[in-house]
């Protein structure tokens, strides 16, 4: 077990968390920055879209079957050396993505990345209650959201011009040139973890094995279930379902866990973890329907419709880090509450105001929804944060951001189906169908989601 970090000097710890807020926003980045190259892969390995697709839900998918792994394993061998060892895999992998030869090897090098960017986002969030002073860690937490904000919002510019400048590989260059500089300054700025114990030895890799089956069974069911036979999409279902319960017997009688179970019976997690799933289903919600509705019922252009969506990521910016000082000043749960009843409110003006207002109403309701995720999400993570001991910073960082993880999958999948489905639900409901149907359905459901997860942080402070 790890034993607890000394809180470094008063000004020491901006450039750590500069460092960590390095680390942060590239995992961020290869998950954006890939995409707008999915179209020049295909030209240039003569591939069909269906295959080259793989190479973002292959480092998707890596970073969701081991975010939980590595936190764990921060946890008994030290956030700081396994941080390390997950930045040099990523940069290492980001040059192979670089040189590959074909798709193949590509997919490979973005599933291994996958694997550095999991290690990444679980330990950073876990080091700030390392580094930071009590008082000091809501605007911590609040940073790192707006830095990766920046990561998702800037990777579809920085690669776009990439690629015009030098073609595909320079996307995955840039990415292992900017992992190698965050290497080199974490390495002369963290904290040297101490040896390493032999509790090491009774690492449970049978609960491993098991929870990565069912996430990757239920990750492909979410994202491919629709390119699948039917019976195929329930088979994976169902085998997630069983490795579930397999994984949660078998954490209950190992003396090692990879989880405590008593640790998701602590209110504060427990809904915590809820909370943010149900949140990030409903930001996934803009990023998927958002561009459906621009184009089809407000006959927006391409640009017109990107510099739309470029308003969510350019809001959550510029409110992460004041969200973070508000939770230092006012407390986490009131600014999580009021985050809640943000995004519950824009839900319902993303409902009703664009059929009013035409874009303006869409980017009025899309500001109130991110200023909403920005204060939630920096309140959230600082309150479940503290609810731990140190030795289990590294898998609750983890397990928070599986949640967000399989939330922004759901968004993308459920709510996805719910936006098509809209107008045949409309007009089985005897209202006029259409495409304001569909927004106004999905974004009810939405703001029901935002509800429940109000209630669940009400539930989790009883």
């Amino acid at each position: 077990m790890m034993s607890e970090v000394a809180l470094p000097q008063e000004g020491r710890y901006w450039p750590q968390l500069a460092a960590l807020s390095l680390a942060m926003v590239l995992p961020s980045l290869g998950t954006s920055i890939a995409n707008v190259a999915l179209p020049n892969l295909a030209t240039s390995f003569g591939a069909p879209m269906a295959d080259v697709q793989w190479v973002v839900i292959s480092y998707l998918l890596s970073v969701t079957c081991f975010i939980i792994p590595a936190g764990r394993l921060g946890d008994m061998i030290g956030r700081s050396r396994l941080l390390l060892v997950g930045m040099t895999l990523f940069a290492a992998a980001s040059a192979a993505s670089a040189i590959a030869p074909s798709l193949w090897f590509l997919i490979g090098a973005r599933a291994v990345q996958g694997v550095g960017a999991a290690a990444m986002m679980a330990l950073t969030v876990a080091m700030v209650g390392d580094l930071m002073p009590k008082g000091r860690i809501g605007s911590a937490m609040g940073l790192l959201g707006t830095v990766s904000a920046v990561g998702t919002a800037l990777g579809p510019t920085l690669g776009g011009a990439l690629i015009a400048a030098f073609g595909w590989p320079a996307v995955f260059a840039v990415l292992g040139v900017l992992s190698g500089l965050s290497l080199v300054i974490s390495r002369s700025l963290f904290p040297t973890d101490p040896p390493v114990s032999h509790q090491t030895i009774g690492y449970d890799g049978t609960g491993t094995a098991l929870l990565a089956l069912a996430l990757l069974a239920l990750s492909s069911a979410l994202t491919l279930g629709a390119r699948l036979p039917s019976l195929a999409g329930v088979a994976l279902v169902a085998l997630s379902a069983l490795s579930i319960v397999a994984f949660v017997l078998h954490e209950a009688r190992t003396p090692s866990p990879l989880v405590r179970m008593e640790l998701l019976r602590e209110r504060t997690l427990g809904m915590g973890l809820l909370s943010m799933a149900l949140v990030s289903a409903i930001v996934m919600t803009t990023l998927v329907v958002g561009p459906f509705y621009l184009s089809e019922a407000l006959s927006l252009e391409p640009i017109q419709i990107g510099f739309v969506m470029s308003v969510g990521p350019a809001v959550a910016a510029l409110t992460g880090a004041p969200a973070g000082r508000l939770v230092d000043s006012l407390g986490a749960f009131r600014v999580m509450v009021a985050g809640l009843l943000a995004v519950a409110a824009g839900s319902i003006f993303l409902a009703f105001l664009p059929g009013w207002f035409g874009v303006s109403g869409y980017v009025v309701s899309l500001t109130v929804i991110t200023f909403g995720y920005a204060l939630f999400q920096a309140a959230n993570t600082t309150a479940v944060m503290q609810s731990v001991t140190s030795d289990t910073r590294g898998v609750t960082s983890a397990m928070l951001g599986l949640s967000r993880n399989l939330g922004l999958i759901s968004g993308a999948s459920a709510m996805g189906a719910i936006y098509a489905m809209g107008p045949r639900i409309a007009e089985a409901l005897g209202l006029v169908a259409g495409d304001e149907a569909g927004l106004r359905i999905t974004f009810i459901v939405a703001a029901g989601l935002a509800a429940l997860a109000l209630c669940a942080n009400f539930r989790g402070r009883g």
